[in-house]
């Protein structure tokens, strides 16, 4: 689960954003199917690019059920439009716009990355649908026609659009807190290490002079117990009691 603080990054990208860029991204579609330079550059730039550019799918343009080969000649069409040697006045942005697009062929490429793509979108269409029975649920219970916005194909498509979108956020959210909760976990196993590492260097110095100064303790405290013998001898020899004289009978 994602925390508070991720909910709410997923939720900053709002739904006027999510309609905004879909609509806009649309009917530069529909006018011009395979967009100039520039606007493919604004398109992968655009406000909210770093969640909409999570789908690989949307980034290159492509549908989900494209096959290996369309993949390529998508990728390659799209990366020769954007690629910064083609945008010299844009040099920059054409750079990122570029990575944007090699990062997500490159994702495609990879048969894992590529099924969680696609399970992410799975599930965005199956709950949009989920939510469309509800409201159809809902709206006979309270005796008035089922009709949903949702039965227009446009309104549906960009309903899955907006839906999977944010699930991709929040798996971005959740990557990214257990990159850094792994990344505290390294951390904190290293500065035990080097604590441990530390201790066990102290202990051997102390170890090494114990022993360097062992011999020098066993002489010293041999004097002083010889010291102690030769003044405990001379105190009872000065403690020696007179000898007593024979008193002479007359």
């Amino acid at each position: 689960m994602a925390t508070a603080e991720g909910e709410s990054s997923v939720h900053n990208v709002s739904d006027e954003l999510f309609q905004n860029f879909y609509t806009e991204v649309k009917q530069i579609e529909k006018r011009d199917s395979v967009l100039t330079s520039k606007q493919q550059i604004d398109r992968l730039l655009r406000p909210g690019a770093s969640y909409f550019n999570l789908n690989p799918f949307e980034v290159l343009q492509i549908d989900p059920e494209a096959t290996d080969d369309e993949l390529k000649k998508r990728f390659r069409a799209l990366s020769i439009l954007v690629h910064p040697d083609k945008n010299q006045g844009d040099p920059d942005r054409a750079q990122k716009a570029f990575e944007a697009v090699d990062k997500a062929y490159k994702l495609l490429l990879d048969p894992e990355q590529k099924k969680r793509a696609l399970d992410v979108i799975h599930a965005g269409k199956e709950y949009v649908e989920h939510m469309v029975k509800e409201k159809r649920k809902q709206l006979k219970k309270e005796g008035k026609p089922l009709d949903v916005e949702e039965d227009d194909p446009e309104m549906f498509k960009q309903a899955v659009y907006k839906q999977t979108m944010k699930l991709f956020a929040e798996l971005e959210i959740k990557r990214k807190e257990r990159e850094a909760k792994e990344m505290h976990e390294r951390k904190r196993a290293r500065e035990e290490e080097i604590e441990a590492a530390e201790n066990a260097k102290r202990q051997r110095e102390w170890q090494k002079n114990f022993e360097e100064t062992r011999d020098g303790r066993v002489d010293s405290w041999r004097n002083f117990q010889a010291k102690g013998k030769s003044k405990e001898k001379k105190n009872r020899s000065f403690l020696k009691p007179p000898k007593v004289k024979m008193e002479q009978r007359e």
